[in-house]
């Protein structure tokens, strides 16, 4: 969707204070050394595999520039009008003059609507700048980020009948976020983009850091939420190549936990369907099919954790 003005683009204005965002060691030291790179004014690249927090880490610093965010996400279909703007329907002019009634005189014209998108709206407002999965969209629609990371200058093309160039805000600020280039449905970034950004691989998350996510998005009791961290991480340390379960996971089954009657132990049967219901559909053994080599592997795990 594109707009006429930034008005109508309404960029979110994110609470600095989130009560729900979890800050454990591990992430506080993400953020602090997001926050010291964003203020040298270099790009901030978050990069990881799914579940890995990514998107709610790239929100959260966002919240912390105290700049309003125009975000964006990825897509294959992206072309640099997506991200600038373009010409999009057009506007019509007509004057009837009928001072003489014998005489009727129309004068008509059209011309073209330009309409800011995005970045641009971003660049000129000194808004941060939220790319979501950037690397799903196609590297030569991103090309138009290279002036703008490195000479702060965006090119506008002629027919926004303006200026040629628009000079970067002082405050404008970008983040992206992207999966590793091993994941479907994304292509490689150009080197020359990757250059201009500053990359944190993200991993997941230390085992204190997965409990209290498990324990304030589900609300479950920490034993609880302890024992179905251990599974999951279990599961995720035996499962080699393969698709493994995320912390998500970890959410999930301590929702279902809290709102059943269940109990997370390996003799309760209600807990263990629970598990290879959400655990089996996040597991995928490479090179393997048999399904129920990936259900004895969690009822094992359960045993050994509960």
């Amino acid at each position: 969707m594109v707009y006429d003005t930034i008005s109508e683009i309404q960029p979110i204005q994110l609470a600095k204070e989130q009560p729900s965002f979890i800050q454990t060691p591990y992430v506080k030291d993400l953020l602090d050394r997001s926050s010291l790179y964003l203020k040298a004014g270099y790009p901030l690249h978050f990069c990881g595999p799914s579940g890995t927090g990514k998107t709610t880490l790239a929100m959260y610093v966002a919240a912390q520039i105290g700049r309003p965010v125009l975000v964006i996400h990825g897509d294959e279909e992206f072309v640099t009008s997506d991200l600038v703007g373009g010409e999009f329907g057009y506007r019509r002019k007509k004057v009837v003059d009928n001072f003489i009634h014998s005489v009727l005189k129309t004068d008509e014209s059209v011309q073209s609507k330009w309409m800011d998108n995005r970045l641009t709206a971003a660049c000129k407002n000194g808004f941060t700048l939220l790319y979501d999965e950037f690397t799903r969209s196609r590297p030569e629609a991103n090309n138009i980020l290279l002036s703008v990371l490195e000479e702060r200058i965006l090119d506008l093309p002629g027919a926004r009948n303006q200026e040629g160039y628009l000079k970067v805000h002082p405050d404008f600020s970008i983040i992206f976020t992207s999966n590793p280039v091993e994941y479907a449905g994304v292509y490689k970034s150009q080197d020359a983009l990757r250059d201009r950004m500053i990359t944190l691989k993200l991993s997941h998350y230390d085992r204190e850091t997965e409990v209290e996510i498990t324990c304030a998005k589900s609300g479950s009791s920490r034993p609880d939420a302890e024992k179905i961290v251990d599974i999951v991480r279990e599961l995720r340390m035996h499962n080699g190549d393969g698709h493994v379960p995320t912390v998500r996971a970890a959410i999930m089954l301590a929702r279902v936990l809290k709102l059943s009657s269940a109990q997370a132990n390996a003799e309760d049967n209600k807990f263990t369907q629970t598990c290879l219901d959400i655990l089996d559909s996040e597991m995928q053994l490479k090179g393997k099919t048999n399904g129920s080599e990936i259900k004895e592997k969690i009822l094992k795990t359960i045993k050994k954790i509960c």
